[in-house]
């Protein structure tokens, strides 16, 4: 029997998220506002260049099939670092030459997104399978929440550091610093996962005939009535994570005349909302042995329901309390949601065929990023259309988030049926044993 993860093992594979946190916010905050502030571009072309970084990730599937039939993941994930980082490097080359050469420019990012979409597909996937498979089911909540915490702290300080050193600004300094930070995310990355599947060897040790094609994998993978059903379930319930992502901000500034100083400081409020409910959940599942991944993703859907519900009915009376108060605890229950569901997406990428544990976090990782980007799209178009025949912004954005309200009901209903609640493999599917 291999020897499970241990909490050092844990969290050293959290240091591969802090750094893929760390590349993928330069490409979300400040490669996008020099395109529109600097580069004076329509905020659309950092809007679509996002986006398609997101539609590549439909590549998640293969990435994860490859990282099964191999015999090694680490190599993957490595190889997804390196790619990742040098599409970042590329981006803001692309960024500073869109400046004087439009077309040549808007070309080097188009390349240079699509390498990140690939890159962050072929290093999340391997990372959270190996996860799920070698680390014990007792402790993937708390897992879960410490990797993605990590992440949440990588983004945090790397865009603090990176802002602080790019002034006074200049395109030398700015392609110097990012690319410092993309060799440092590569360096940890090796350090993080250097001899670690030595120790924890939790990878198919032969390849079969039927491991070559990845159809067939992806085949076998959806005939499972779990996986199909999960990942409509993710798709349902990331449209709502993500639809208020683009309209939450303006929401504040147009229905109660807040200033975008003031609207940021409810965006910070909110990620502190998400980083305590994420807490939470690790520490009651996996510390205090409280409730299941079931409830908390039971509870986070239908918290994040109705604390949408109150958000748009603070837009016609505040109930003597600031608009801050419904936002944290929308914050709250999506990270106690977003742990849950990552926590049961590493518990059932082991129920079912063995050595397909890549291949189906890759098909679940591949509908969060369709649902990310059609979510954020989804939100601003129905906004847009609602403001033309509605006078009073809070009716439009009230309708938006009920709709989303209603998204997140149905995704606490379908984790009723889908996530169980003792979270442990069937005694015919051992943690380690491999065909």
């Amino acid at each position: 029997m291999n020897k499970t993860l241990s909490w050092f093992s844990i969290f050293r594979l959290g240091l591969v998220q802090m750094a893929l946190g760390s590349v993928i916010v330069l490409t979300t905050s400040t490669l996008n506002r020099l395109m529109i502030v600097e580069g004076a571009l329509p905020a659309v072309i950092p809007g679509l260049l996002v986006s398609f970084h997101y539609g590549i990730q439909v590549t998640r599937p293969a990435w994860g099939f490859f990282s099964d039939t191999g015999k090694t993941r680490t190599k993957w994930i490595l190889i997804g670092m390196t790619t990742l980082s040098f599409g970042g490097v590329l981006a803001t080359l692309g960024t500073i030459t869109i400046q004087s050469n439009f077309v040549f420019g808007i070309t080097i990012s188009i390349i240079s997104y699509a390498l990140i979409g690939l890159g962050v597909s072929a290093a999340g996937t391997s990372l959270l399978a190996y996860l799920a498979i070698a680390t014990k089911p007792e402790r993937r909540a708390a897992a879960a929440s410490l990797t993605w915490l990590m992440m949440i702290f990588g983004i945090a300080v790397t865009a603090g550091v990176v802002g602080n050193m790019i002034d006074p600004f200049s395109n030398t300094r700015l392609i110097t610093v990012i690319s410092a930070v993309c060799v440092i995310a590569i360096l940890i990355t090796i350090i993080a996962v250097y001899g670690i599947e030595e120790k924890h060897p939790y990878q198919t040790q032969t390849l079969n005939n039927e491991n070559l094609a990845i159809i067939e994998g992806l085949k076998e993978v959806w005939q499972e009535p779990k996986a199909r059903v999960f990942t409509l379930f993710v798709a349902v319930s990331m449209t709502a994570y993500f639809m208020q992502e683009l309209i939450l901000e303006p929401y504040a500034g147009l229905v109660f005349n807040l200033t975008p100083g003031q609207t940021t400081s409810l965006s910070g409020v909110q990620n502190g909302g998400v980083f305590l409910g994420m807490l939470a959940v690790g520490t009651t599942v996996s510390g205090f042995k409280i409730g299941s991944l079931k409830i908390w993703v039971f509870l986070g859907c239908l918290g994040s329901a109705l604390a949408l519900i109150t958000i748009s009915l603070f837009g016609y009376n505040d109930f003597g309390l600031s608009i801050s108060f419904p936002i944290v605890i929308l914050g709250f229950c999506n990270g106690a949601f977003a742990v849950g569901a990552i926590g049961s997406m590493m518990q059932l990428a082991g129920n079912g065929k063995l050595n397909r544990e890549g291949t189906r976090m890759g098909l679940w990782g591949a509908s969060q990023a369709i649902a990310a980007g059609f979510g954020g799209l989804l939100g601003t178009v129905l906004v847009d259309l609602l403001r033309l025949y509605f006078l009073n912004p809070a009716d439009a954005f009230g309708i938006v988030f009920f709709f989303e309200a209603i998204l997140f009901t149905l995704a606490a209903l379908m984790s009723l049926r889908i996530i169980d609640s003792n979270q442990h493999r069937s005694k015919n599917q051992p943690i380690g044993v491999l065909e």
